[in-house]
């Protein structure tokens, strides 16, 4: 059994891109060309996170866990977060004609 969820957000999740650019690197002082030396990826790879056209993997997820001390379940939950809204997004119309199934 689950529980519904009735209340939808109603605007996007924040994009760990946007974590990153706006706390992250000015709380540590760091810059792209830092940030992407610090934990072993290119620059561009970085600048790509920071601008929300890139996905956070499970293995950005570990470098950046591992750099900033927090969890890599952090930063991969932020990234589905958004991955769900934005599905969800895309199929809205499709949602609605799927009725849920009643327990018998």
């Amino acid at each position: 059994m689950s529980i519904p969820n009735t209340t939808g957000m109603s605007r996007r999740p924040t994009h760990p891109g946007e974590m990153l650019r706006e706390d992250f690197l000015p709380d540590y002082g760091l810059t792209v060309a830092r940030l992407a030396t610090a934990i072993g990826v290119s620059r561009h790879s970085i600048s790509e996170l920071l601008r929300e056209r890139r996905r956070v993997s499970p293995e950005m997820a570990l470098r950046l866990s591992r750099l900033f001390g927090n969890s890599p379940e952090f930063w991969l939950n932020a990234q589905q977060a958004v991955d769900l809204w934005d599905a969800g997004q895309a199929i809205q119309n499709d949602m609605t004609r799927i009725s849920p199934l009643v327990p018998a």
